[in-house]
């Protein structure tokens, strides 16, 4: 899995490719004309979502020399734990009560970290502690510091229990990073662009690209469940090219810029259901790479359901993008709920941003049964004009957003309703709304720029119906 090669060859032998899941075409002929409704994919979708089961087997870190004590360093002993229980044929690597130390940990297949009820796994806070690992860095490969919990081309991975994973963000170093981390970002973006392989464009230890909490990295039935979150340095859940995915029952909390809660890239088939996110930075962020790495690597995220979760936290509660160069479709967000929490309200409800550079398209972002409050800007935001200053690095590539659907939507405090604000080289097209109500909006009239009209079926702003 060293090269773009071998990476092919996993997607393909993993299915991914065979199963279409990763063509352009999302429903063959015969069921895309019987498809009454983009809705009507969900419980397809859902259907081919099945967590990981695992052997009863269980493997106590204590029993390979962890120390819950707060202070022991215990990284080797939690390694130990998971190449036990892989070569045994799988089971869970067991997290008992007590505080536990660590470095980076590498899971690996048929493996279970279950961190039981009263237990802490806390991070180290020294960047030593963090490997070199093959990565994704906001949506462009290289080799960097491992993620806190990190696996690769692994089957049958999961991370669950009643406990709680400690990233210990605000008391590392990671949080200073943000301010120095521009040489390296500028660097790594024209790396991309000149084709440095991979393996050449190196980070890590002496540089300023901080770390993701937990990353699964071209991996296949992966499972997190029932934990307690908290404190990333960066991106708190990051599935990368991997497929079957379930997210439930987490709650995260993040505080601090770049701390989204779930970040979901060139992956499909995923599931993030009943989950809370109280986040400095977006609730569910929808990826799929960035500019001229994005397209190069070139695989979508798509057959995405977020449903049944609440969203206390910053900026977008569902967005997409702005990595998407290698294009997102059929995300469908459902029965949600956003308002204010300790520290934040929502900025928008629905966030689509991209920019172009991006490239790639985005095609079929569904919205529905989703009760929010007191947002802050935009309800529905949509913009091909995000965050694009400066010269820039690689071709300008357009990108395209379509079809986009928002049903029985209640908010309640916003500036705006609806936001749509494309390019004169690539319009916004397919964007409707029924059933909604907003009320409490700083300014009625929609904002359209370089958009077709939205279709509005039973919509109504501060109480007027939107013709």
């Amino acid at each position: 899995m060293a090269n773009d090669h071998s990476r092919r060859a996993f997607l393909k032998s993993s299915g991914l490719v065979a199963a279409g899941v990763l063509a352009p075409g999302v429903l063959s002929g015969e069921a895309a004309a019987a498809a009454a409704s983009p809705w009507d994919q969900v419980p397809v979708i859902l259907a081919r979502i099945t967590p990981p089961e695992f052997p009863a087997a269980t493997f106590d870190v204590t029993a390979y020399g962890a120390k819950g004590d707060g202070k022991t360093k215990n990284t080797a002993a939690f390694g130990k734990a998971i190449e036990a229980c892989n070569k045994a044929g799988g089971g869970r690597v067991l997290v008992p009560a007590g505080s536990f130390l660590t470095g980076a940990i590498t899971l690996l297949s048929n493996v279970n970290l279950e961190v039981a009820k009263g237990a802490t796994v806390k991070f180290s806070t020294d960047p030593k502690d963090y490997p070199l690992t093959y990565t994704r860095w906001q949506g462009i490969e290289c080799m960097n510091f491992s993620p806190f919990i990190y696996a690769r081309g692994q089957q049958n991975v999961a991370i669950t229990g009643a406990g709680t994973l400690d990233g210990q963000g605000p008391s590392g170093p990671w949080f200073d990073y943000d301010d120095k981390r521009e040489p390296d970002w500028e660097r790594l973006q024209q790396m991309a662009v000149d084709n440095v392989p991979v393996t050449g464009r190196t980070f890590g230890q002496g540089h300023f690209l901080k770390p993701n909490m937990i990353q699964f990295y071209d991996c296949r039935n992966v499972l997190v469940s029932d934990l307690d979150i908290r404190n990333p340095a960066m991106w708190t859940i990051h599935p990368v090219l991997s497929r079957n995915v379930t997210v439930r029952k987490v709650k995260v909390y993040s505080r601090g810029g770049m701390v989204d809660g779930c970040d979901p890239e060139s992956s499909s088939d995923v599931h993030i259901t009943g989950c809370q996110f109280d986040t400095g930075d977006d609730g569910v962020a929808v990826k799929s790479g960035r500019d001229t790495d994005g397209r190069r690597v070139g695989v979508p995220s798509e057959n995405i359901v977020i449903d049944n979760c609440t969203h206390l936290g910053r900026w977008g509660a569902l967005t997409v993008g702005s990595e998407m160069s290698g294009d997102v479709r059929n995300v469908f967000f459902q029965d949600c709920t956003i308002k204010k929490g300790s520290s934040y309200s929502a900025f928008h409800v629905l966030y689509i941003k991209t920019n172009k550079r991006r490239g790639g398209t985005v095609d079929g972002v569904h919205a529905r049964r989703i009760t929010a409050s007191s947002v802050q800007r935009e309800a529905i935001n949509v913009t091909l004009n995000y965050s694009l200053t400066g010269p820039g690095f690689g071709p300008i590539v357009n990108p395209a957003v379509r079809n986009i659907t928002v049903d029985a939507m209640t908010v309640d405090g916003a500036s705006y309703a609806l936001s749509l604000d494309g390019l004169s080289a690539s319009k916004i097209t397919g964007v409707s709304l029924s059933n909604s109500t907003f009320t409490k909006i700083g300014t009625a009239a929609p904002k359209i720029k370089n958009a077709d009209k939205p279709a509005y079926t039973n919509v109504k702003i501060n109480g007027k119906t939107v013709s």
